[in-house]
């Protein structure tokens, strides 16, 4: 039986060179490595401004306070996504306002935001101040029509690029999409730089902001005491740095991958009538692929062929749970099932199989293989 996991980081000999060299240095945080990466990041995505942070999730944190999105203000997100893209607007107390996907990229919708904005009164109107949209699995949403609506509405933009970094929407770049993006560093993404993120804007302000506010609120001249602002220790270390500025080297050569692993997969699974692979858009111009997420037909146990697949050692899970079903989200806000019928329908049938670099070809024909058996001993 093979035993084959959900990710693995590809890690070369590189990587470990270019971290083992910053352990011979004396700058282990707030030092070149970092700047390095920043430049790499930002010259890659098409951003004038890129701040590294310890996270995906404190990157988006810093984009919230640093845009004065604060208690009693409403931003418009999704309920399918990793749980960060909504509580980063409980962190400043203010409240996610969620709305449907579309049933084909999983994105927010962008006709049901409209008809939401809409349907407002006046008074709950002025106290929207963004749309915090997700580019689910690496697809870009449809940032043409959510910058119609940002403009109309004036809105602020915000895109949890977290999961696409290299994709592309009509051959712009993920992160430059709205007015800020994030990157994501975990060791399933693209690249690792083990935890880590990182903001990346053409806004001077933010940029400025989100420096201070990472580094404990202390301002442009770096004195060690000098505080300006309230602040966290949101900062990234060279060790990470270095290993994402290794990364970054072979980025093309990382995509490529991927899209050979996806490749395989939407070739084989062709097969397997009760599969639904991922969809692409017409104005994707690159996808980079993330996850490889698979819906099955309606009708069919996944839990139980989710246990099949374990039980045959082959890692995988549902991919998401909905926001808004989440414990203390039902608790504060009320929701029940219901609410996001699409979402929820989606959620339902979504399976992430194991997707990495180096994933081969007869790793791939085995998760086939189960998953087709897994399948015939659970459809209803």
């Amino acid at each position: 039986m093979m035993q084959i996991p959900l990710s693995s980081p590809d890690i070369i000999e590189k990587d470990i060179e270019a971290v083992v060299g910053v352990m011979k240095t004396r700058y282990l945080s707030i030092g070149p490595r970092v700047v390095e990466f920043e430049n790499k990041i930002r010259s890659y995505a098409g951003t004038r401004y890129a701040i590294a942070v310890n996270s995906g999730t404190s990157a988006l944190h810093l984009i919230i306070r640093g845009l004065g999105i604060g208690e009693g203000a409403v931003v418009i997100t999704t309920p399918f996504s990793f749980i960060a893209s909504s509580n980063c607007i409980l962190f400043e107390r203010a409240k996610p306002l969620f709305v449907d996907i579309e049933e084909e990229t999983l994105n927010l919708d962008a006709d049901k935001v409209e008809e939401k904005l809409g349907s407002l009164s006046g008074e709950e109107l002025t106290k929207v101040k963004a749309l915090l949209v997700v580019d689910a699995f690496g697809h870009p949403a449809d940032w043409d029509r959510f910058r119609e609506i940002g403009k109309k509405y004036n809105l602020k933009l915000i895109e949890d690029s977290a999961e696409a970094l290299g994709s592309e929407y009509k051959g712009k770049r993920a992160g430059s999409l709205g007015e800020v993006g994030v990157f994501a560093f975990y060791p399933n993404k693209q690249i690792t730089t083990g935890e880590g993120g990182i903001i990346v804007t053409d806004n001077e302000e933010l940029a400025r902001l989100a420096r201070s506010m990472r580094n404990q609120g202390r301002g442009e001249s770096g004195e060690w005491l000098d505080h300006e602002r309230l602040g966290y220790n949101f900062r990234m270390d060279e060790l990470g740095a270095a290993l994402g500025c290794s990364q970054m080297e072979r980025i093309e050569e990382i995509l490529n991958k991927r899209t050979k692993v996806a490749e395989m997969y939407k070739e084989k699974l062709a097969e397997v009538e009760e599969v639904q692979v991922p969809y692409i858009a017409p104005y994707v111009s690159r996808m980079s692929w993330f996850v490889y997420v698979i819906r099955l037909e309606r009708g069919i146990n996944r839990d139980k062929v989710i246990e099949f697949l374990r039980e045959s050692g082959i890692e995988c899970k549902p991919y998401f749970t909905p926001i808004h079903l989440q414990p203390f989200y039902r608790k504060m806000f009320g929701y029940k099932e219901g609410d996001f019928p699409v979402t929820e329908d989606v959620t339902e049938r979504t399976i992430a199989l194991p997707f990495f670099n180096n994933l081969k070809e007869e790793q791939i024909d085995y998760v086939v293989g189960k998953l087709r058996e897994g399948i015939a001993k659970n459809s209803r």
